[in-house]
């Protein structure tokens, strides 16, 4: 085959620009975005009109009550609180004040006939459950480190006996489990010593292109004369490649950055969906993948409908999020600019390229709070930043859960338009402090679970944690001879509360049901379908009293497997999955 000589030279320059950023250099180029880069985001509002599958959509939002002190306010009725959707007060359905326990849940455990569960054993009750994040892609090496110090100091003084507390990290590989939920600050204290860091996505690329990638700006050289490239002009695109080829591979790395971070954020949400209680996420971070101007801003392109996701199944999990910059007090000295200068390669020891840098950084530094402080209130949570002292942050974080209100109202969906809906929570108490989260998006993927339908089944079966969206246990039967393969009989059983009935519909339901048994970490074999229809009317009280039972199998030579068997209700897009060994003689 005759290859273009032109695009081998743009391949191969893209290659070597990549060599360089692997290597820790950035590909030198004159730059200048000026004092104030404005920034040029997607938001959620441009998708338009949209349209509901149901009627009846209820909103929660968790509210923390505390008075100047810090401590919790008990006792709280429906009178005390108004809630305001884009400043108009809503009829409050529910409110619920939740103390949640400090015991710890007790794990589902396979029993001598072969049975495995999503449920835990006293998983009924609200609980403390508190899941600790260090991010290593968002967060430069060597803040990584003091993350992690501070970590360890706030494991060994301010954990409560009998809080649950999982540690898992998000890099360049995904999401990765370092310690399941425990009680025993000693044990997650030993995985942390465990974990090292990563050079996160932006290592390499000088202040200026970072500033350019967060703001969305277009970094040229100020001397030049503005050239508009024509679509079809190939020379002007790589004359513009040539220029600014490191801005366009910064944001293919930040485009990567979004996803893991968003995928590993789902990946939390949908393990917890099933376990009562506000849970608090602790995220120890050096930024957001992407700066938002506003709560409606969104990454753009096929990101969004991730992000809807995430952000959605949050809401649903009731987490909260707690971005804690890793990197604790932040000053620019000129010291501090000179030695940023020198490891770029860039600028000099004063002058315009200098303050340049200085003004730059100080913009993404404000900005990157800005958006982690948007992020959490978006959540309920609470962002703490520019402070050494982070032990306190985590430990102010846990605190929330263990006390709030949950406030419920029915969403109006004759409001059809996309976009971003303010909350905002009054109580009529003089001296008191609330917090809860100030909004939650309104578009195709979160009024619609049909449109995360192929992600949810995807993310359930590459996840480290189980889905509890839907509670359920899986019971294997002996095997039967089928040919070469053993034919592996199982029986699966929801309660009632695990599927979702249309009973205004002729009692309508839609489950989708797959299992993949994986040997080695590779598929071995799998079956799934669709189970949908109509309930007869004199089922539904058969249904209350024993769930939903039935039977599959599933072929497979002899051998040792892990078998994943997940069921996503259609209506509700909830999601449950059971991971169970077997053995095949």
């Amino acid at each position: 085959m005759r290859r273009c000589p032109l695009l081998a030279f743009v391949s191969l320059l893209l290659l070597s620009s990549m060599c360089l950023l692997a290597q820790g250099q950035a590909v030198p180029m004159p730059s200048n975005i000026g004092d104030s880069p404005m920034p040029s985001v997607h938001h959620a509002e441009e998708e338009g009109r949209l349209e509901f599958k149901s009627q009846t959509v209820l909103v929660q939002v968790p509210v923390v009550v505390t008075d100047k002190a810090g401590a919790h306010v008990h006792g709280l009725g429906r009178d005390h609180f108004k809630v305001f959707e884009n400043g108009k007060e809503q009829k409050i359905s529910s409110v619920e004040e939740i103390q949640a326990t400090h015991t710890p849940f007790v794990a589902p455990a396979a029993v001598p006939k072969g049975e495995f569960s999503n449920v835990a054993a006293n998983g009924d009750s609200p609980r403390v459950i508190t899941v600790i994040v260090l991010d290593t892609i968002n967060t430069p090496f060597t803040d990584q480190a003091h993350g992690r110090k501070e970590l360890l100091k706030y494991l060994a003084n301010s954990v409560d006996p009998g809080q649950m507390v999982a540690l898992v990290t998000i890099g360049s590989g995904g999401m990765r489990v370092i310690q399941p939920p425990t009680a025993d600050p000693a044990v997650l204290a030993q995985a942390l010593k465990k974990v090292s860091g990563e050079l996160d996505s932006m290592h390499g690329v000088d202040v200026d292109t970072q500033a350019a990638i967060a703001s969305g700006e277009v970094i040229a050289d100020p001397a030049a004369p503005v050239a508009v490239v024509a679509p079809g002009d190939v020379g002007a695109q790589l004359q513009d490649f040539v220029l600014h080829g490191d801005t366009t591979i910064g944001r293919m790395v930040q485009q990567r950055a979004i996803e893991v971070t968003m995928k590993g954020f789902l990946t939390i949400a949908l393990s917890l969906s099933g376990m009562p209680g506000r849970k608090a996420l602790i995220w120890v971070t050096g930024g957001f993948p992407f700066y938002m101007d506003s709560p409606s801003a969104v990454p753009g392109g096929y990101l969004s409908a991730l992000y809807y996701r995430a952000m959605q199944a949050m809401n649903e999990a009731e987490i909260s999020v707690y971005p804690v910059d890793a990197k604790g007090l932040v000053t620019y000295q000129s010291d501090s600019v000179l030695h940023s200068t020198s490891n770029t390669g860039l600028g000099g020891f004063g002058g315009p390229s200098s303050s340049r840098q200085l003004s730059n950084r100080s913009w993404l530094q404000n900005s990157t709070n800005d958006t982690l402080k948007d992020f959490a209130e978006m959540t309920g949570g609470r962002a703490f930043y520019n402070t050494n002292d982070l032990a306190t942050s985590f430990r102010l974080a846990a605190d929330d859960s263990s006390s709030y209100y949950l406030l419920g109202y029915y969403l109006d969906t004759k409001n059809t338009k996309a976009g971003w809906r303010q909350l905002k929570v009054k109580i009529d108490k003089p001296g008191t402090q609330v917090r809860s989260r100030n909004g939650f998006f309104v578009t195709g993927a979160t009024a619609d679970p049909e449109v995360s339908r192929k992600l949810d089944m995807q993310f359930a079966f590459a996840s480290p944690f189980e889905s509890t969206g839907i509670p359920m246990t899986v019971s294997w039967e002996d095997a039967t001879p089928s040919g070469d393969k053993k034919k592996v009989g199982f029986n699966v059983h929801l309660p009632a509360t695990g599927l979702m009935i249309d009973q205004a519909n002729n009692n309508h339901f839609s489950m989708d049901f797959s299992a993949i048994a994986f040997k080695k970490d590779v598929n071995a074999g799998n079956i799934g379908r669709t189970m949908q229809g109509n309930l007869p009317a004199g089922s539904m009280e058969k249904l209350k009293a024993s769930g939903v039972n039935f039977k599959s199998a599933i072929e497979l030579t002899p051998g040792d497997y892990m078998v994943r068997v997940v069921i996503r209700d259609n209506l509700s897009g909830r999601i449950g999955s059971v991971s169970a060994p077997l053995t095949v003689n």
